[in-house]
C-alpha cells in the first residue's frame, strides 16, 4: 500500500507550514490499494478552512471532497495495447495505402511524418497527460477551466454518433466470416440467387473486356461486388436514403453479436477491456504479416510494391496532398475522441505517458505503413490477372476489404483460410476501435454523473444498446446512404473543432506553463521547449486550417453516382452542429448561473477549480499578460 502526499504549491515538505506560519490551501492524499490484481486509486482532499471556493482538487484528484475510489490498468501492457487497439483501426488498413500511392507514394510520407511530429504527437501526447493527470473523464477534466465543459460533451457525443455506424461495419465483418465458413467462398462465382443476369465472372474480365468506361475497382457486376451491394447491402431495392426499408434480420443477428461483444468487454470496465485487448490488439499484426507473406508470393505483387512506393515529388505542389496527410494523420491518432483521455485516466498518477504517447503514436503510424504491403502486393496480384494498371484496381475504404481484396482470396488456393483470417483480423480492428470509443462515452458522463458510475453495468448496456438501436437504420436495403451520411458529417468538421477548442483552453486558457508543471508532478521533468511551442502555436494553428481546408473542400454528398438530395446534406449539417453547439451553450450557461459581476463570473469560469479561493482573493491569473505570454 501506497500513500503519495502531492502538495499544490511547490514545497520541499509539509512539516514547514506550521514553522513559518505559511497557509496551505490544499494538500491530495493518494492511497493506492491492490485488489484482485487491480490497482485502485483512492483520493481526498485536505483543505483548510481558510481555502474558500476550493471546490475540486488538482493532480491526481478526484474533485470532491469525499473520497473516491478510481481503478487503475492491472498491467501497463493493458493501458498500451488498448491505445493501440483504439488507434489501429479499419483506416489504417482501406484509407492509408490508398492515399499514399494517390498522392505521390514515398513522397506522401513527407508532409504525413511532418505532421505526425509537429501536430498528431503533440495532441496525443496532451491528451494522455491531460487524461493522467486528472484522473478525469472527457467533461470533467475540464475543472482546469470550466468554462470549457462544453467540449467535453461535444467530443462525448461524437463518440456516440460514431458508434452508430461504425459497429455497422463491424457487423459486416462479421456477416462474411460467417459466410466465409464454406469450401467455395460465395463471392467466387455468379451462381447464386443475389447474382444479376449482368454478372461477369472475373476471369472473363481484362483491359479489353473493360474498355474506357470504367475502372475494374468500379466495376458492378462482378460476383464480389454484386455479393457486397446485393447480398450484403440489398441496395438494389433501394431507390435512395429516402427509401430505407427494413432491418435486414442476417445483418441485425451480427449486429446483436457485436453488441454482446462490446457489453461484456466493457462492463467491468478496465479489468475487463484491459483483458479483451490482448486478443483484439494483437491479432491483426499476426494476420497482416500472414496476409503479407502470401501476397509477396503472388505473380505481380512487386508491381503492386513498386506503385505503392513510387515517389513522385511533384505531387507535393498539389495543397489537396498536405490536406489528405494533416487529415490521415489526425483521425489515424484517434485524438479528440475523448477516448485517449479515459484510458489514461486509469493511469497510475506517475506513469510515463510522454514515452507511451511517442511509442504508441509511432507503433500506428508504421501499422499503416506495413499494412499497404500486405494490401499492394494483392493489388499488384489483380492486376496482373486482369492484364490492367495498378490504378485499375487500386481504391479505399468498403471497396477495397469487402470487394477486391475479397475477390483475391478468392482466387487463391486454401482461400476459405485466407478469407476467415482476413475478416478476423477486420473484426478485431473495429472492436478495439469501438470499444475505446464506447469507453470515452461510459467513462465521460459516469465521471461527470456519479449515479452513473454506481450503476455501471446497466449504464454500459444502455450506451451500447442505444447504439444498437440506431445502426437498425444503417442495416436497411438503404441503411449504406445513412452510414455514408453519418461518416461524412458525424466525425469531420465536428472533431476537428472539439480538438481545436480543446487545444486553445489547454494551451492558452489553462497555460502551458502551468501544464508542464502538472507534467513534471506527474514525471519528475517538464516537456521540452518543442512541445510547449507545439502546444501553444504549432498544433492549434495545424487544426484551424484542417478545420477551414475541412468547411472549404466539402461538397455535396455522393455514394458511387448517387446524389444525395439537398435535405440530407442539411441534416448531416445539423448533426454536426449538434455536438458543436455545445461549445458555446456550456458556456454561456456557466456564466449565467455563476453569480458577481460579468468580471468576477469570467474569472471563476477561466480559472481551476482548486484556484477559485485566488479568484475571491482578486488574484485572477488569466488577467495578467505574462500568462498569455509564458511557454
Amino acid at each position: 500500500m501506497n500513500i503519495q502526499v502531492l502538495p499544490e504549491h511547490k514545497l520541499s515538505s509539509v512539516a514547514p507550514l506550521k514553522q513559518f506560519n505559511v497557509e496551505k490551501k490544499e494538500v491530495e492524499l493518494i492511497l493506492v490499494k491492490e485488489q484482485n490484481g487491480v490497482q485502485y486509486t483512492n483520493t481526498s482532499v485536505v483543505a483548510s478552512p481558510s481555502s474558500r471556493g476550493c471546490t475540486s482538487g488538482s493532480g491526481s484528484g478526484s474533485g470532491s471532497a469525499e473520497d473516491e475510489v478510481r481503478e487503475t490498468w492491472g498491467k501497463k501492457i493493458d493501458f498500451l495495447l488498448s491505445v493501440i487497439g483504439f488507434a489501429v483501426d479499419l483506416a489504417n488498413v482501406w484509407r492509408f495505402p490508398y492515399l499514399c500511392y494517390k498522392n505521390g507514394g514515398g513522397a506522401f510520407l513527407i508532409p504525413y511524418v511532418l505532421f505526425l511530429f509537429i501536430a498528431g504527437m503533440p495532441l496525443f501526447y496532451m491528451e494522455l497527460a491531460l487524461g493522467q493527470y486528472n484522473k478525469e473523464g472527457a467533461a470533467t477534466v475540464w475543472k482546469i477551466c470550466p468554462i470549457f465543459k462544453g467540449v467535453g460533451y461535444t467530443v462525448i457525443i461524437i463518440a456516440l454518433y460514431v458508434g452508430f455506424y461504425y459497429n455497422v461495419i463491424i457487423a459486416w465483418s462479421l456477416y462474411y466470416l460467417f459466410s466465409s465458413l464454406t469450401s467455395e467462398l460465395p463471392w467466387h462465382k455468379c451462381n447464386n440467387p443475389w447474382n444479376s443476369p449482368n454478372c461477369t465472372e472475373p476471369q472473363h474480365i481484362n483491359g479489353t473486356f473493360l474498355g474506357n468506361r470504367t475502372s475494374y475497382a468500379k466495376y458492378k457486376n462482378t460476383p464480389a461486388a454484386e455479393f457486397y451491394e446485393r447480398e450484403v447491402l440489398h441496395i438494389h431495392e433501394s431507390k435512395g436514403i429516402n427509401d430505407l426499408g427494413l432491418p435486414r434480420w442476417e445483418l441485425a443477428l451480427c449486429l446483436i453479436l457485436v453488441v454482446f461483444i462490446l457489453f461484456f468487454s466493457l462492463w467491468k470496465g478496465v479489468k475487463s477491456s484491459g483483458k479483451v485487448v490482448y486478443v483484439t490488439a494483437t491479432m491483426p499484426y499476426i494476420v497482416l504479416f500472414v496476409l503479407l507473406i502470401r501476397g509477396i508470393t503472388l505473380p505481380g505483387a512487386m508491381n503492386g510494391i513498386r506503385a505503392y512506393l513510387h515517389i513522385d515529388l511533384k505531387k507535393l505542389n498539389d495543397p489537396q496532398v498536405w490536406i489528405d496527410a494533416a487529415t490521415q494523420i489526425f483521425f489515424s491518432l484517434g485524438a479528440g475522441f475523448g477516448v485517449l483521455i479515459a484510458f489514461a485516466s486509469y493511469n497510475k498518477f506517475d506513469n510515463n505517458c510522454y514515452r507511451d504517447a511517442i511509442l504508441t503514436s509511432t507503433i500506428n503510424c508504421i501499422t499503416s505503413f506495413f499494412s499497404g504491403f500486405a494490401i499492394f502486393s494483392v493489388l499488384g496480384y489483380m492486376a496482373h490477372q486482369h492484364q490492367v494498371n495498378i490504378k485499375d484496381v487500386a481504391t479505399e475504404g468498403a471497396g477495397l476489404v469487402f470487394i477486391i481484396y475479397p475477390e483475391a482470396i478468392s482466387t487463391l488456393p486454401g482461400s476459405t483460410f485466407f478469407a476467415i483470417v482476413f475478416f478476423i483480423m477486420l473484426l478485431t480492428l473495429g472492436i478495439d476501435s469501438s470499444m475505446g470509443g464506447m469507453e470515452a462515452v461510459i467513462t465521460g458522463l459516469s465521471d461527470d454523473f456519479k449515479f452513473l458510475k454506481r450503476h455501471r453495468k446497466l449504464f454500459t448496456f444502455t450506451v451500447v444498446f442505444g447504439t444498437f438501436l440506431i445502426a437498425l437504420l444503417c442495416i436497411t436495403n438503404g441503411g449504406i446512404f445513412v452510414l455514408t451520411l453519418l461518416d461524412a458529417y458525424a466525425a469531420g468538421t465536428s472533431i476537428l473543432f472539439g480538438v481545436l477548442i480543446e487545444a486553445i483552453g489547454v494551451s492558452w486558457f489553462y497555460g502551458v506553463d502551468r501544464f508542464s508543471e502538472d507534467i513534471e508532478r506527474m514525471m519528475g521533468f517538464k516537456p521540452g521547449i518543442y512541445w510547449r511551442l507545439c502546444w501553444k502555436f504549432v498544433s492549434p494553428a495545424f487544426l484551424l486550417v484542417v478545420v477551414i481546408a475541412s468547411i472549404v473542400t466539402s461538397g455535396d454528398l455522393r455514394y458511387d453516382n448517387y446524389i444525395f438530395p439537398r435535405w440530407s446534406n442539411m441534416v448531416g449539417w445539423s448533426i454536426a452542429l449538434s455536438s458543436m453547439l455545445f461549445v458555446p451553450i456550456y458556456a454561456i450557461y456557466k456564466l449565467l448561473i455563476i453569480p458577481g459581476t460579468f468580471k468576477e463570473r469570467i474569472a471563476y469560469a477561466i480559472t481551476p477549480e482548486h484556484e477559485h479561493h485566488l479568484v475571491t482573493e482578486g488574484n485572477v491569473r488569466q488577467f495578467k499578460l505574462r500568462h498569455w505570454l509564458s511557454i
